[in-house]
């Protein structure tokens, strides 16, 4: 009877802990959440928000700017996610080596970027691809272009431009996943795998790969998170806030909201859309990622 209250006693005070937090959570996340929901299906301005049933979710067909906008974010997702994730396993691996000298310096460098803050980062590489930068001064002197060249105007190297910037900044945020996940495998895999004669591609891609499988999944749908939620880098980036050529949905969503006339129930059908997006994408890669 003793051990079951002093159970119970470790039991109460450890809701007593949680409670603090939970409460947070709810105000701070879900009630916002939950009130975006029923702002959807409203439209109108400040207090005249009327009760507008799924007339802002049918706009999303004939808004061509949301239309642009999935595009481009479908593009950064499809080709920046692997390109990032692929070279943050590469360089786990490297990483991983126990005879690799300097190893503590290596980590941080790479790691670094994602220390830096979004805003400082992107301006950074704005600068860089500016007329008067550093990008157009070099190919300029090494006589690959003979005048200097807007890249951030330009349709196609805008969209690479953005795809470098994030490619650049979390490729290190995701190796450290991947380092933790191969300090997990036990070491004797690789050592019998050497034996038997594998090399070092047949080990990475028959024992890394299928056992950092639960880590990739996790961080692939991290990154679809994010990717369909870019905002800072675009934003800091694109020369105007409808420059459609990269504009993304939470930029659409910010413009909708607070540049152009306020249309908030609009704007929340569009935040749910992400939601919806994130959730199919999810499912999706978690069906997959079992099957492989």
């Amino acid at each position: 009877m003793r051990r079951f209250s002093l159970e119970k006693k470790y039991s109460w005070w450890g809701w007593a802990f949680v409670f603090p937090a939970s409460i947070l959570i709810f105000i701070l996340s879900f009630y916002p959440m939950v009130q975006a929901l029923f702002l959807s299906f409203r439209s109108g301005l400040g207090n005249n928000l009327k009760f507008s049933g799924f007339r802002n979710y049918a706009r999303l067909f004939e808004d061509l700017t949301f239309h642009s906008s999935v595009a481009n974010v479908f593009i950064y997702l499809l080709f920046q996610v692997p390109i990032m994730l692929f070279s943050a396993l590469i360089l786990a691996s490297i990483l991983n080596q126990p005879d690799l000298k300097g190893k503590t310096v290596f980590r941080t460098l790479i790691f670094l970027p994602c220390a830096t803050a979004l805003v400082s980062s992107a301006l950074i590489f704005k600068s860089f691809f500016s007329m008067d930068g550093i990008i157009n001064f070099t190919l300029q002197n090494l006589h690959i272009i003979s005048e200097p060249k807007n890249w951030l105007l330009d349709p196609i190297w805008s969209k690479v431009i953005i795809i470098i910037i994030i490619t650049w900044r979390w490729t290190g945020y995701n190796t450290i996943f991947y380092m933790a996940g191969l300090q997990n495998i036990d070491t004797s895999v690789y050592e019998a795998a050497r034996i038997d004669g594998a090399s070092a591609s047949q080990q990475f891609f028959k024992i890394t790969l299928p056992l950092l499988r639960p880590v990739i999944l996790l961080t692939t749908i991290m990154s679809t998170n994010g990717t369909l939620q870019l905002f800072d880098e675009v934003r800091t980036i694109s020369p105007g806030t409808g420059f459609k050529s990269t504009i993304t949905i939470s930029q659409h969503i910010y413009n909708v909201s607070f540049t152009n006339v306020p249309q908030l129930g609009y704007a929340a059908a569009l935040s749910y859309t992400i939601l919806i997006m994130v959730a199919f994408l999810s499912f999706i890669q978690m069906k997959v990622g079992d099957k492989v």
